[in-house]
C-alpha cells in the first residue's frame, strides 16, 4: 500500500466517502467536457470541410456534416456512457433530472460544463481550418416550421434514448449516432451561434430553438414514463 492509500484508509469514511464522491463527480465532468467538446469540434469541422468540397451542393454538403455527427456520437456514447452517461446535452440532463436519475446540483454543472465545452469545440474546429476563433453566425435559421422541427427532433432523441435504454441498454450509441440530427441540443445550439460556417446558426434565432428543445424534454418524460412503464 503507497503512502498516500495508507493516509486515506487512516480518514474517517465520512470523509472517505466525500473524497470518493468528489472524485467521481470530476471524472463525470471531464468526460461530459470531453464528449461535448470533440462533438462540437466534429459538427463544425465537418460542416467547414463538406462545404468546402461539396462544390456548392448544399445536399451533399449536408450529408458530408451529419454522417461525420452520427459517427461522432456512437463513438463517444460508448466511450463515456459508462462514466457519465454521455448526456452532452442540457436537454438530455433536463430529462433525467425530471427523471430523478440526477441530482439538481450535478444537472446543474453537467448543463455549464457541456456549454463551456461546446464553444471550447467550436475554437478548436475554427484554429483546425485558421479561421478567426469567435465569429457570430449570420445563417439565419427561423420560423414556425423549423421550432416544429426542433421540438420533434428533440422528443424524438428523448424518445430513443429511453425507449432503447428499457429495451437494449447496450445499443443506446447506436440508436441515438443513427437518429440524431444537428441541433436538438442547446449546448449545440449555443456552440453554432459563435461560428459562421454551414453548421451556424445567427443568435437571434438561438434562444426560439432553445426553448423548443428544452419543452420538448420536458414533455417527453411523463409522455415515456407512462408509455414505458
Amino acid at each position: 500500500m503507497t503512502a498516500r492509500e495508507t493516509g486515506l484508509a487512516a480518514l474517517p469514511s465520512r470523509t472517505k466517502a466525500r473524497i470518493a464522491h468528489s472524485m467521481s463527480f470530476a471524472r463525470r465532468l471531464t468526460a461530459e467536457a470531453l464528449g461535448t467538446g470533440f462533438l462540437l469540434a466534429t459538427v463544425v469541422g465537418s460542416g467547414i470541410m463538406a462545404e468546402a468540397l461539396a462544390g456548392g451542393n448544399v445536399a451533399i454538403a449536408l450529408l458530408g456534416n451529419t454522417i461525420p455527427t452520427g459517427a461522432i456520437l456512437y463513438v463517444l456514447i460508448t466511450a463515456f456512457g459508462p462514466i457519465s452517461g454521455a448526456h452532452f446535452n442540457p436537454a438530455v440532463t433536463l430529462a433525467f433530472w425530471m427523471r430523478g436519475d440526477i441530482g439538481g446540483r450535478d444537472a446543474v454543472a453537467y448543463a455549464g460544463v457541456q456549454i463551456l465545452a461546446g464553444i471550447a469545440g467550436v475554437i478548436t474546429a475554427h484554429a483546425m481550418f485558421d479561421l478567426p476563433f469567435i465569429e457570430l453566425s449570420t445563417k439565419t435559421r427561423s420560423g414556425t416550421g423549423q421550432w416544429i422541427a426542433e421540438f420533434i427532433a428533440t422528443f424524438g432523441l428523448l424518445a430513443t434514448i429511453f425507449a432503447t435504454l428499457k429495451a437494449r441498454a447496450d445499443a443506446v450509441a447506436a440508436a441515438v449516432g443513427l437518429y440524431i440530427t444537428s441541433f436538438a441540443n442547446p449546448a449545440v445550439t449555443i456552440a453554432r451561434s459563435l461560428s459562421d460556417t454551414f453548421a451556424g446558426i445567427a443568435p437571434a434565432g438561438a434562444p426560439a430553438f432553445i426553448v423548443a428543445q428544452l419543452v420538448a424534454a420536458a414533455v417527453a418524460v411523463p409522455v415515456f414514463r407512462w408509455l414505458l412503464r
